[in-house]
């Protein structure tokens, strides 16, 4: 039985986790983001007060 035979298909396992362990990654963390974070002080609230008129 030509499943028995761990030649082909280890061969065949073997390069596909190389295809996916060294082109893969490197194309997904090639990849750039339109929107890169910027990094700000934070700033302080600046709250007014609003008075009702209770009357």
């Amino acid at each position: 039985m030509p499943q028995l035979n761990p030649s082909p298909w280890f061969a065949i396992m073997i390069f596909s986790w190389i295809v996916l362990m060294t082109i893969v990654p490197l194309k997904i963390l090639n990849h750039k983001f339109p929107n890169s974070p910027i990094f700000t002080e934070p700033k302080a609230l600046q709250s007014k007060f609003w008075y009702w008129p209770w009357h």
